[in-house]
């Protein structure tokens, strides 16, 4: 039985301002990679959740799968010793806002004030700034996408897979849903919120491995460099399974 430990790890504490994404490609939005490595990326939005989430990374720990954690700015700011985990095991944080509005009725400042107030608490937890950004309700205009790409250099990623897991249809049928379209260059939206969600991950991550795939962050779906900052440490003290 996996427990939620309490974290210990070194803060990759900033020591200079944010920094600017720099320009080092020109993908303005994706929903799916075109590849024919035998990857897709798993990416849960709307955490860090102070329980499910340390589930899911013990999930994801003992499967040696990587994920994309797409955060909403004001739970990372509540959970900041969840991200230095995800971090330090290996995984990708990205930007989903910071109180998840849908963009696509707000004007530029108020978009870019979203996105930027998350941005720099990332920075400030983990030393590293997201590089892709989640629409909520994936509700983005193209003008809207491109605008991002121009001013910051943040690529917008939706997804191919939707479980619709929101709808809390059951552990099977989420699980279901996630591996109908799992192929080659997919990516596969979940939530790790929901605890039935973090239920059904054993199963799609079987099921993916059955399929001869193997789940990696978004950059590394994309072939970019590596994200995230270097040396972050993560001790964790995981009690025993204890069997009645």
């Amino acid at each position: 039985m996996s427990s939620v430990a309490r974290a210990q790890s070194v803060p990759a504490t900033p020591v200079r301002p944010m920094p600017a994404l720099q320009r080092t490609h020109e993908v303005v939005s994706l929903n799916a990679v075109e590849t024919s490595r035998p990857r897709v990326a798993l990416t849960f939005d709307d955490g860090p959740h102070p329980t499910n989430t340390p589930m899911l990374l013990d999930i994801l720990a003992r499967y040696n799968a990587k994920a994309t954690f797409y955060v909403i700015g004001q739970n990372a700011r509540r959970y900041p010793e969840i991200l230095r985990r995800m971090v330090a095991e290996g995984h990708e944080i990205g930007n989903h806002t910071y109180t998840h509005p849908v963009l696509s009725r707000l004007g530029n400042g108020t978009v870019l004030n979203e996105i930027d107030r998350t941005q720099q608490i990332v920075w400030d937890i983990v030393g590293a700034v997201p590089v892709t950004l989640r629409p909520p309700y994936g509700s983005f205009s193209p003008r809207q996408q491109h605008m991002l790409f121009d001013n910051r250099n943040l690529s917008t990623v939706v997804w191919s897979v939707d479980p619709e897991d929101w709808r809390r249809p059951g552990v099977s049928v989420v699980a279901n849903r996630m591996l109908r379209g799992a192929r080659p260059g997919a990516v596969i939206l979940a939530h790790d919120i929901h605890g039935p969600t973090i239920r059904a991950v054993p199963a799609v991550l079987d099921g993916i491995a059955a399929r001869g795939l193997e789940a990696v962050t978004i950059s590394e779906l994309l072939a970019w460099p590596h994200w995230g900052p270097r040396g972050l440490r993560y001790v964790g003290a995981t009690a025993r399974a204890s069997h009645g």
